[in-house]
């Protein structure tokens, strides 16, 4: 937890009930985000989001499996998030491990939308290779270096960055098998497919302080929260996802004016996403 005095507590939340934040921002606007992408050399794809002093990591590894039995038109995503004890003292130990877990199932929620894949960002029946038999398996691993606030949303920023990134080996399957075998299949290690991130969402969470609520919210400012919702929404602003924290409640008419705001909030986000994403990648290919 962050350690404030009585002052600076007061000092937090008069700032945002005037929307003017210690930092200068106002309420929803977001830190300086810088992207680098294949930072991971080993990863089919990778990449590094800066939100202000929070800086994530997040890899993908494409590895051939089976499909699930109750879902074999589809390949599978799993999403690993990593807290490094060196980014908060607070992640040493088990609060690490604890807040590990809870940011690996929000993001699953926000991504991969529920069981059935209803409302996932992440087309997993893109991943196919033959159906019931073949389909490619991606490992999504995030690693927290450094924490100041709002961790899930620069999370799912360096997800959609390494995904935009990351290579596919093409697969030719050389011989068609009978049903109780595994098909013969060719990897290229020349031709790759590159990942459709185009539905991929990115995720606002809309911290509420007092009677208002933030983006982008600073280790500080989320010590100072009643509650959070985070909402992952894609181009078409459509809501893909959506997961909330803090123990207070909040009114259902509240949580559509939050999720009306994400919406707004999302287009700027995903622009200036697109845009560094972009540069990031003509600087790697230099």
């Amino acid at each position: 937890m962050v350690g404030l005095s009585v002052g600076e507590k007061h000092f937090i939340q008069g700032g945002i009930a005037q929307d003017l934040r210690t930092d200068g921002r106002k309420r929803l606007t977001y830190r300086p985000i810088s992207v680098e992408t294949g930072v991971i050399p080993q990863a089919n794809g990778s990449a590094r989001i800066r939100m202000g002093t929070t800086d994530v990591i997040a890899s993908v590894k494409a590895e051939l499996g089976k499909p699930d039995l109750f879902q074999p038109d589809k390949g599978r995503v799993i999403i690993n998030v990593d807290c490094s004890p060196t980014a908060a003292p607070v992640f040493e130990g088990r609060g690490g491990e604890e807040l590990s877990t809870e940011l690996s199932v929000a993001l699953q929620r926000c991504l991969l939308g529920s069981k059935s894949g209803t409302g996932a960002g992440i087309d997993r029946s893109s991943l196919l290779v033959v159906e019931g038999k073949l389909c490619w398996d991606l490992y999504i691993d995030g690693l927290v270096v450094s924490s100041d606030g709002n961790l899930l949303d620069a999370l799912g920023a360096a997800i959609k960055a390494a995904l935009s990134n990351t290579g596919i080996p093409k697969v030719n399957v050389a011989t068609a098998a009978s049903a109780d075998e595994q098909p013969e299949v060719d990897i290229s290690d020349e031709e790759f497919l590159q990942f459709d991130t185009s539905g991929i969402p990115v995720i606002v969470t809309l911290t509420k302080v007092g009677r208002h609520y933030i983006v982008d919210a600073t280790s500080e400012e989320e010590s100072q929260m009643s509650s959070a919702v985070s909402v992952s929404v894609n181009r078409n602003g459509h809501i893909c996802g959506l997961t909330k924290r803090g123990g207070a409640g909040l009114d259902p008419s509240v949580i559509l004016d939050m999720i009306s705001v994400s919406k707004h909030v999302s287009e700027q986000l995903m622009n200036k996403l697109d845009s560094e994403i972009s540069a990031a990648e003509a600087d790697e290919a230099e």
